[in-house]
């Protein structure tokens, strides 16, 4: 690729997060950058009261903005704006301000140095939600500023045509203005593959590549750019025969995604009759269109654990049941399995207050952590209870490694029941309990756990991790993160059948479900679902009308004795 680079171009390269090409002219976004002049200011009563109009019309912006976001996003995406509404009405943020004006300093740097003061705080706080909280403060000040200096804020709504983002994070306001028909790709600073911009450009279908450090700088307005969301390059002023390459990407990539519609009523099952269903992953109602678009015949994984994120205590029930609820009703009967919460690990959160470990994957995480703090747990577990009657649930519990954990969950969701029975609040009777096959030790006992579960759903990313014993983000030894290791694929095998003698069913919600190349593979093994990120349900789907289950069973054999 490098020979069709001129001098003038430069390739870059981020974090691919959602796939797709985009072609277009960059639209740098830098709002953080600003300069305020400290003046003297005689007549401290009219300044005041321009500070004060600015904040009314800050209320109004921000209103509006929560309107369109609620809208087009939901109500959890539009909640951030209460925070802004709040700092607004803040008495310690405004009086802050108010005293700077009376001493006779000008309104803008009044707020500017309040802000600073109340970010700087935050900042150095412990606690990682309330210093995520400054960017709030910034955010509202910058606002302020710009409404006293007479600028418009920035209008996402009219953005030219063929317009790819630049920006050090893609904010919720930002968001709901955005003209999706007119935006060719995002591309920022910040973020990762759960990031909002993440989310938001797989909702919509855009390329995105994120963690690409100080790119608002190396980007000019205008810039000419191409963003491949599938390698996560951003090609900088290419040259025409990169261009001419990639447009004619872009042709094949639409012929392909005009192909796959044609499969999207088409039963999902091998050549020779073997069905194998096909269920999205999602963490957040956002992504529930795009599955059901791409024809998911349920959600196979909801990670709630993004409920309990960003936040400095965990969801209520009534917030929780709000969500399943909504989770439910959209998916209209369809299966909806949700884990619940799994962190630990990789996945820390501050007001769980988690010690820190010296090996976090083995710690206290999931389930364990659960049990731990029943309150926290039967919490959740009261909020799926009274959201069942809106659709059809299946609970699944994570990280299970023993019996008596399953024993232990069972008796607290008994509990919950009875609570809830003395208190009239009707849920469902028929509700399926899952567990998550995600260790050696749960696939190696279960025979015995199929007995106590509906059914099994193997997580090939932790079973892959646990059974090599390699940490596949270390890269001295992510060459050996090998999916088809005998080891590996016996105890998938072990689990299918020990689950099929018992007569309930196996799924796969791990990356491996969506690999064109694994998926024969775990069909050969004799796998009942799969469940994948929305956008790749399709190509499975003609992977699976392309393979034969029975050849693909005498593959396995050979591949459960490599050597």
């Amino acid at each position: 690729m490098s020979k069709l680079m001129g001098v003038n171009s430069v390739v870059i390269k981020g974090i691919p997060v959602s796939e797709g090409i985009g072609l277009g002219r960059a639209v740098v976004i830098k709002e953080s950058e600003y300069t305020i002049k400290k003046t003297k200011i005689e007549n401290t009563g009219a300044e005041l009261r321009r500070f004060l109009d600015s904040i009314e019309k800050a209320k109004e912006q921000i209103r509006k903005i929560k309107a369109a976001t609620q809208e087009s996003l939901g109500e959890k995406n539009a909640m951030i704006f209460d925070a802004h509404l709040l700092i607004l009405d803040d008495p310690e943020f405004v009086n802050m301000v108010r005293g700077k004006i009376e001493e006779g300093i000008n309104a803008e740097f009044a707020i500017d140095e309040s802000a600073r003061f109340f970010e700087n705080m935050l900042l150095s706080l412990e606690d990682e939600y309330m210093r995520e909280r400054a960017n709030d403060i910034k955010d509202v000040a910058l606002r302020l500023i710009k409404i006293l200096n007479g600028e418009k804020q920035i209008d996402l709504k009219n953005l030219p045509e063929d317009s790819i983002l630049i920006v050090h994070d893609l904010t919720p306001s930002q968001t709901a203005q955005i003209n999706k028909q007119n935006v060719r790709g995002f591309v920022t600073e910040k973020g990762g593959k759960t990031s909002h911009t993440a989310i938001i450009a797989r909702t919509y279908e855009i390329p995105a590549v994120v963690g690409v450090e100080d790119i608002i700088n190396k980007i000019k307005d205008g810039d000419f750019l191409i963003v491949d969301g599938y390698e996560g390059f951003v090609y900088v002023n290419p040259e025409e025969d990169l261009i001419k390459e990639y447009e004619k990407k872009i042709v094949e990539e639409n012929k392909r995604k005009e192909e796959l519609k044609s499969f999207l009523y088409v039963e999902s099952k091998t050549q020779d009759g073997k069905r194998i269903k096909l269920f999205a992953n999602i963490a957040h109602i956002e992504e529930i269109d795009a599955a059901l678009k791409n024809g998911a015949e349920g959600i196979g994984l909801f990670r709630t654990e993004f409920l309990f994120m960003d936040r400095s205590q965990p969801p209520s029930e009534d917030e929780q049941f709000e969500v399943y609820k909504t989770v439910l009703e959209k998916m209209e009967g369809k299966p909806v399995i949700i884990r619940t919460l799994d962190v630990g690990g990789d996945k820390n959160i501050s007001y769980l207050n988690i010690d820190k470990e010296e090996n976090p994957f083995l710690g206290y995480r999931a389930i364990r952590l659960c049990l731990g703090n029943k309150e926290l747990f039967k919490t959740q577990l009261r909020a799926l209870l009274r959201a069942s009657i809106y659709g059809k649930l299946k609970m699944m519990f994570p990280m299970i490694t023993c019996i008596d954990e399953v024993y232990q969950v069972k008796w607290i969701i008994q509990e919950a029941k009875e609570e809830l029975k003395k208190e009239n609040i009707p849920f469902s009777q028929n509700i399926e309990i899952g567990i998550m096959i995600e260790t050696p030790a749960a696939a190696v006992i279960s025979d015995i756990l199929a007995k106590e579960a509906d059914f099994f759903s193997i997580g090939t990313n932790d079973l892959i991790q646990y059974t090599l014993a390699i940490d596949r983000t270390n890269d001295k030894v992510s060459y050996l993160y090998n999916p088809l290791h005998p080891a590996v694929l016996r105890l998938i095998k072990m689990t299918v059948e020990n689950a099929h003698k018992r007569g309930i069913e196996v799924g796969v919600c791990g990356e491996i479900a969506s690999n064109q190349e694994f998926v024969p593979v775990l069909i050969g093994l004799g796998i009942d679902e799969l469940s994948l990120n929305p956008s790749k349900i399709l190509n499975v789907k003609k992977k699976i009308l392309q393979t034969r289950f029975e050849e693909e069973n005498l593959r396995v054999k050979e591949l459960l004795n490599w050597q």
